[in-house]
C-alpha cells in the first residue's frame, strides 16, 4: 500500500475504541446496578422470561401475605378457644365434685355454683370479644349461613368448611336405619301387682359407670323401676315398668351405650316362675345408618359428620327421625358466610371456614338433656336441680369446643400452613431462575471490565501510534 495522508488505521481504531467504550458502558451499568438486563436490547428473550417470572414472584409474596395472616387469625381463634376448654374443665371438676352431696355442705355446694357462674360469664365473654383486627371471630360473625333447617328432624347444624360452588348447595339427609336405645328386659312380674319374694341385689353398668342397686322386699314393677332410676345419674341407665314388664335402657344412643346387669342375690318374684336376669336384652345400643346427598355419613348415635361436594359439617337427629314415616329432610347451604382466605396465587386456590358461634347456650344439647348455660343458679341443670345433668352437660361441652378447636386446627395445619410451606418454597426457586437470568455476575463483569480497560489502554496507545504515522508522511512535505 502506497503512503496516503488518510489515515484508515486511525479511523479504525476509534471505531474499536467506540465499540470497547460501548462495551464497558454496559459492563459499568450492570456492575452498578447489579441487573444483567436493564433495558429490552441487552437481552430481548431474557427480558420477557425475567418479567414473567416476576409476575409469578408478586403473586407468590401476596400469597405468603395472606397465608401468614390467615394464620394469625387461626391462631388467634384457637388460643382463645384452650382458654375455654380450661374454663370448661374446672366446671367439669366443679360438677364431679358436687356429685357427691354427702360429702359437702350446702355452703360449699353454693361455693362451687358461684365458680361455674363465674366460669360460664367468662365463657361467654370471650366468646364475645375475641377479635382480629376488628372482626369477631367467635361469635358467629364467621358461620357459614344455612337455611330451611327442619328443628323437628334436624338440629344443632355446624358447618365447617365450604368449596367455592358460586351457587347455594342442598344438602339431602336421608336415614336408612334409626339409632337406637341400649335395652334390656331385666323382669317380667307376670303383672303390676306381683312383687318380688326377699331382698335383691343387682349390679346395674352404664355408660357412666357402675352400682349396686338394693331391691327391697316386696316391691312391685313400678317400685322395682324407681329404686334403680335413683341411681341413672351414676349410670347413665334408666328403668320403666309396664304391666309388670321391668325394662332397662340407656340415656343415650348409639353403639357407644350399653346396659349391662348381674343377679348379685334374690331376684324371685311372687306368682310367677320368673326371676331377674342378666343375660337376655340387647345390651348395647345402635348407632343410625345416615345418606348424606347419597353419601354414607360417619354417625355417632344421633351425632351425624358429613363431608360431601366440599361442604363438611355435623348435625344432630332428633330422637323420632327416622323412627316414623318421614325418613329425609333438606337444608340449605348458602354461598355466603365463613371466613374465606386466599392460600394460592390464583382465585381458584381460596378455602372457606365456618366457626360457628360458642357461647354457652349453644354447647351441650344433643340427648344431654341441657345446654351449658343451664348449670347456672336457677337454671334446669344447676348444681342444686340436677347435678348429673351438669356433668353430662359439661362433658358434651368440652368434646363441642374440642371439635371446633380440631376443625380450625386442621385447616391451620393441612390447608394454610402446608400451602405456605409451599409457597416458601416456590419463592426460593422462583427466585433463583430469576437471579440466575437477570442478577449480575460480579465476578464475571469484574474480570471483563479489567480485559475492557486493558483493551482500551492498548487501543488508545496504538492510535498515537498511528497518528505518528500519519504525521511522518506530512513531513516529506517540509
Amino acid at each position: 500500500m502506497g503512503l496516503t495522508v488518510t489515515n484508515t488505521e486511525s479511523l479504525r481504531l476509534l471505531n474499536i475504541i467506540n465499540n470497547i467504550s460501548q462495551s464497558q458502558t454496559r459492563t459499568l451499568e450492570r456492575l452498578s446496578t447489579g441487573l444483567k438486563i436493564n433495558k429490552g436490547a441487552d437481552d430481548p428473550a431474557g427480558l420477557i422470561a425475567l418479567t414473567s417470572l416476576q409476575a409469578e414472584l408478586t403473586a407468590v409474596d401476596a400469597a405468603i401475605d395472606n397465608g401468614q395472616r390467615a394464620d394469625a387469625i387461626l391462631s388467634v381463634a384457637d388460643g382463645a378457644l384452650q382458654e375455654v376448654t380450661n374454663l370448661l374443665l374446672d366446671i367439669e371438676s366443679l360438677a364431679a365434685a358436687s356429685t357427691s352431696s354427702g360429702g359437702l355442705t350446702p355452703a360449699e355446694v353454693a361455693a362451687n355454683q358461684a365458680q361455674i357462674d363465674a366460669a360460664v360469664d367468662s365463657i361467654d365473654r370471650i366468646i364475645r370479644t375475641t377479635t382480629f383486627n376488628g372482626k369477631r371471630l367467635l361469635d358467629g360473625s364467621f358461620g357459614i349461613e344455612r337455611s330451611g333447617i327442619d328443628t323437628t328432624e334436624v338440629t344443632d347444624v355446624r358447618l365447617f368448611s365450604r368449596g367455592n360452588s358460586t351457587a347455594a348447595t342442598t344438602i339431602t339427609v336421608d336415614v336408612t336405619s334409626a339409632a337406637a336405645q341400649a335395652s334390656f328386659q331385666l323382669v317380667d312380674h307376670g303383672n303390676a301387682t306381683n312383687a318380688t319374694s326377699g331382698v335383691t341385689q343387682i349390679s346395674v353398668a352404664g355408660k357412666l359407670g357402675t352400682t349396686t342397686v338394693t331391691i327391697a322386699d316386696g316391691s312391685t314393677a313400678d317400685q322395682v323401676a324407681t329404686t334403680i332410676n335413683l341411681s341413672t345419674d351414676l349410670t347413665g341407665v334408666a328403668a320403666s315398668a309396664t304391666n309388670g314388664v321391668v325394662t332397662l335402657y340407656s340415656n343415650g344412643f348409639g353403639s357407644s351405650q350399653f346396659v349391662a346387669t348381674e343377679v348379685l342375690s334374690g331376684g324371685d318374684v311372687n306368682g310367677t316362675s320368673d326371676t331377674y336376669t342378666g343375660s337376655n336384652g340387647n345390651q348395647t345400643g345402635t348407632d343410625a345408618s345416615v345418606l348424606v346427598n347419597g353419601q354414607a355419613a360417619s354417625v355417632d348415635g344421633l351425632s351425624v359428620f358429613f363431608n360431601v361436594g366440599g361442604i363438611s359439617g355435623s348435625f344432630n337427629m332428633t330422637e323420632t327421625f327416622g323412627t316414623q314415616t318421614t325418613t329425609d329432610s333438606t337444608f340449605t347451604v348458602a354461598t355466603t358466610g365463613g371466613a374465606t382466605f386466599q392460600l394460592g396465587t390464583d382465585a381458584t386456590t381460596r378455602s372457606t371456614i365456618g366457626i360457628d358461634a360458642l357461647f354457652s347456650y349453644m354447647l351441650g344439647g344433643g340427648d344431654t338433656g341441657g345446654v351449658l348455660s343451664d348449670l347456672k343458679s336457677g337454671g334446669s341443670a344447676s348444681l342444686t336441680n340436677d347435678v348429673a345433668t351438669a356433668l353430662t352437660v359439661a362433658k358434651q361441652a368440652i368434646s363441642d369446643v374440642a371439635t371446633a378447636r380440631g376443625r380450625i386446627g386442621a385447616f391451620q395445619k393441612f390447608q394454610v400452613q402446608t400451602t405456605l410451606n409451599s409457597l416458601d418454597a416456590t419463592k426460593a426457586g422462583l427466585t433463583d431462575a430469576k437471579s440466575i437470568i437477570g442478577d449480575t455476575d460480579y465476578a464475571s463483569e469484574t474480570a471483563e471490565l479489567n480485559r475492557q480497560q486493558v483493551l482500551l489502554n492498548s487501543s488508545i496507545a496504538l492510535l498515537g501510534l498511528a497518528n505518528q504515522k500519519a504525521a511522518a508522511v506530512l513531513s516529506l512535505l517540509g
